[in-house]
């Protein structure tokens, strides 16, 4: 009798310790949880060997590229714990380094004046804490720079089998023409536990001076997904809207571009996977567009999409993809090329998007 009372008290001990470690786990994430406030100016790295100015009313075409990169991670046979599959940290690091310097060549060689990459990691569990903005400023070694961080997440211990981790991650704008600012804009997300696991999202505005005297306005953002709540989404898209506005009552030109996390290629809201749904258009200001638009729907069809489903391994017969990727313009902007550049994901679980234009008055 006294050794099963014995062994019933060893037992209750772990339990205990077991829920004490477990108490003070979740208090940890708690306490350590936060945001970064709105309106941060985020620094310029200036590097750039062209002129400071773009050029206006000269009828010349400019190029800009947005890509978010799947922190060095997504290779076509990756699939994300959070999207149903099993991974969460890269293969390794030697792979996280070639998938990133993949994706800025493959950025580059699009020969573009402007980029706008999203899922940079700086410093990650699950990216083996390579600096990968780092990377990046090597490759585009003679443009401005402006890095605005949206994740600092506390240590994550889930999965179970492989932790994600504590994260520190952002978005980055890189041009061959002067930046002269940029803001970080914090944008609305949930307020349930959700939070704890999806990014703290954000856009950066950056401003690039233009040779009438007017500004070319860049906004790279990367919104909510995961099914986050039409009040979420209905928050970030009317904040995106007054900012677009404000540039634009300013005198300025202006693009939004980035990973809305929204199918684009949708002309109504209908059921979809929960991390594609509609972007209302009503959240469009006048003078603004998709320039996604400004095709017909039998051209939409025939363009490939931006995004595969990561909870599986990359299938170009039957894998799920969907458009998420792009850009919004004032009309001041006449678009004149627009494609994505496909490389069968082979660098993330997007494809670049990749647009000329021309500056008009």
């Amino acid at each position: 009798m006294g050794n099963f009372a014995n062994i019933l008290k060893i037992i209750g001990i772990v339990f205990g310790s077991v829920i004490l470690l477990a108490l003070a786990y979740a208090l940890y994430v708690f306490i350590d949880y936060h945001r970064l406030e709105d309106h941060l100016s985020v620094p310029v790295s200036s590097n750039r060997s062209g002129t400071e100015t773009l050029p206006a009313n000269t009828g010349e075409e400019l190029t800009i590229v947005t890509y978010n990169i799947g922190f060095g991670s997504y290779d076509p046979a990756f699939t994300f714990f959070m999207d149903g599959g099993k991974s969460s940290w890269g293969k390794s690091k030697e792979s996280v380094i070639n998938m990133v310097n993949g994706a800025g060549n493959l950025a580059m060689s699009a020969e573009p004046d402007i980029v706008c990459f999203q899922e940079i990691d700086v410093d990650g569990t699950r990216s083996y804490h390579v600096n990968q903005l780092g990377i990046l400023q090597s490759i585009f070694a003679d443009f401005d720079s402006a890095f605005g961080q949206n994740y600092d997440s506390p240590f994550l211990l889930y999965p179970f089998y492989q932790p994600h981790g504590a994260n520190k991650a952002g978005i980055g704008t890189f041009s061959r023409f002067g930046i002269t600012a940029s803001e970080r804009r914090s944008l609305p997300i949930s307020t349930s536990l959700s939070k704890l696991v999806d990014l703290d999202r954000c856009y950066t505005i950056s401003r690039i001076p233009v040779s009438n005297g007017k500004e070319l306005i860049v906004i790279n953002l990367h919104m909510s997904a995961y099914g986050s709540s039409p009040e979420v989404r209905d928050g970030q898209t009317n904040m995106l809207k007054a900012d677009m506005e404000k540039e634009y009552a300013a005198g300025n030109y202006v693009i939004a571009c980035g990973d809305f996390n929204h199918d684009l290629k949708l002309k109504e809201d209908i059921d979809t996977y929960s991390w594609a749904h509609y972007y209302d258009r009503t959240k469009i200001p006048e003078h603004f567009g998709f320039v996604i638009d400004t095709f017909s729907d039998e051209e939409k069809s025939a363009m490939p999409n931006t995004c595969r489903d990561s909870g599986v391994v990359y299938d170009p017969a039957s894998t799920y993809t969907v458009t998420l990727d792009g850009f919004i313009v004032s009309d001041n902007i006449k678009p004149v090329s627009y494609e994505t550049k496909t490389s069968g994901f082979l660098y993330s679980d997007h494809e670049p998007v990749v647009m000329s234009f021309i500056l008009e008055d």
